[in-house]
């Protein structure tokens, strides 16, 4: 089957789309696409497609593709099922070259006649076609968004490194959301539902290729083309990291999948196999999955596990340092030079080892020389700091000391922080400069160790590979 990334490409960079089914009434799907188009800026002609209406949010309306004065790059249906195929056949003969389905209504509810009706249909006329049953695409850099999730519902992500692509629409406006509100720019978004026509494996490819991705995430229900999945997977792998949900892990839950996408899950333990082998980060914990993107997409790889533990909290230390060990890291053992700098800077009531507490009453100045020093040790290879704002001398100048220190660092570095509003006002301060901040030291260890083992298979597989 000839992949479809080519076709993705097209659809994420349109020089024009239809929409049809575009609507005046707020409440329709149809409105929410086209608002999204024009609120964002979209640069390109925008063709709305409807049988009654004439005008719509002041724009001419066709009363079909076929009216269009010109081959249309991006043909979005939302339309009722029945619908469809006639409408994919009027955009073959209007020779459009992609199609976003994101009308709900077929094999996943039984309907397994009329996706196939869609699927010859596409065929015949050779039509790359994503969907249907999915929220389609968006591409906040070139103004493109079939999402019909009202933009007042979710925090909207910024522009960014991150990828992210979902088989499911609700994930997708699930995890879209928290990524807009956790200091995370998106580069390309695709929701591809019933996978009728262009699947995962296309995404993956795409995504593999597409240089304004540096991390990517992915949930996923079920994969066609297994051999060529497996193929992408391996071809991703050793680009760039993939974070994967892989949905289906009980019979239950396969059920499930079966009725929302009409997935056929598979062996969820295969599945896992084949991610190990090939670098993927597997978990299907949503507060996991983004606490692990935040450390991809914002820190350098690094294959020492060596960490430099700085703490103003003795007790949080402790369990930090047991989190590590848990994890497969050890703590750093400070060079003499960097000992023996912290003993003339630091009171007598710091002892100078890791992990390193610098002491309840630990202000910007004292923060500031731990910092500088630890990361800057040769037997450092990453550095953890637990930053307890409720403390006296833990104010916005320490998380701008933090800050400080985000930009030239060839070294990994994240914060352990957690509390009420003062200490998450100073974690968006943090996070604004791109060091990811955990709520608790677990997580933070659980995010430093798998960066650690990606880098280590991608150092290892680029070796293998060449």
């Amino acid at each position: 089957m000839e992949d479809m990334s080519s076709s993705i490409k097209i659809m994420m960079n349109p020089k024009n789309v239809a929409i049809v089914g575009a609507s005046s009434n707020p409440d329709k799907v149809g409105y929410s696409i086209l608002k999204n188009y024009l609120d964002l800026g979209y640069k390109g002609k925008i063709y709305p497609v409807n049988i009654k209406e004439e005008s719509i949010l002041g724009l001419k309306v066709y009363k079909s593709v076929l009216d269009i004065p010109e081959p249309v790059d991006v043909v979005v249906v939302a339309v009722p099922a029945p619908l469809v195929p006639n409408i994919i056949d009027e955009c073959g003969r209007a020779k459009s070259k992609t199609v976003v389905v994101v009308t709900a209504g077929f094999a996943e509810v039984g309907e397994v006649e009329l996706e196939k009706k869609l699927v010859e249909t596409a065929n015949k006329y050779n039509l790359p076609v994503l969907g249907p049953n999915c929220v389609g695409v968006m591409d906040l850099g070139s103004g493109v968004d079939t999402l019909f999730l009202p933009a007042y519902k979710f925090d909207r992500p910024g522009i960014g490194t991150l990828g992210f692509a979902s088989q499911s629409g609700s994930v997708a406006g699930n995890i879209l959301d928290v990524i807009g509100g956790e200091n995370l720019g998106l580069s390309k978004f695709i929701s591809y539902g019933n996978a009728s026509i262009i699947n995962e494996t296309d995404i993956l490819n795409y995504f593999a290729d597409d240089e304004d991705t540096k991390v990517l995430v992915f949930y996923l229900e079920g994969a066609k083309r297994g051999k060529e999945f497996i193929e992408a997977v391996k071809r991703i792998g050793v680009k760039k990291p993939v974070i994967i949900a892989k949905g289906g892990e009980t019979e239950a839950g396969a059920q499930a999948a079966h009725s929302h996408t009409a997935s056929l899950t598979g062996n969820y333990q295969v599945y896992d196999a084949i991610f190990k082998q090939y670098g993927f980060i597997h978990s299907n914990n949503l507060d996991e999955i983004i606490s692990l993107a935040k450390i991809f997409d914002k820190q350098p790889l690094v294959t020492g596990n060596r960490v430099g533990l700085i703490t103003n909290g003795g007790g949080t230390g402790v369990l930090a340092t047991d989190a590590l060990y848990n994890n497969g890291l050890v703590l750093a053992d400070l060079t003499q030079e960097s000992k023996d700098y912290l003993r003339k800077v630091m009171p007598p009531i710091v002892n100078i080892r890791t992990p390193l507490d610098i002491g309840g009453d630990a202000d910007y100045a004292r923060f500031n020389d731990a910092i500088k020093t630890v990361l800057n040790d040769d037997n450092v290879d990453v550095l953890a700091i637990i930053a307890l704002f409720q403390t006296p001398g833990a104010d916005s100048k320490v998380a701008q000391a933090i800050c400080n220190y985000s930009v030239d660092s060839k070294k990994p570095i994240v914060v352990i922080s957690d509390g009420g509003s003062y200490t998450q006002t100073h974690k968006k301060i943090i996070e604004s400069s791109g060091i990811p901040v955990y709520s608790s030291p677990e997580m933070a260890a659980k995010s430093i160790s798998a960066l650690i083992n990606y880098a280590k298979y991608k150092e290892a597989a680029s070796k293998l590979y060449e």
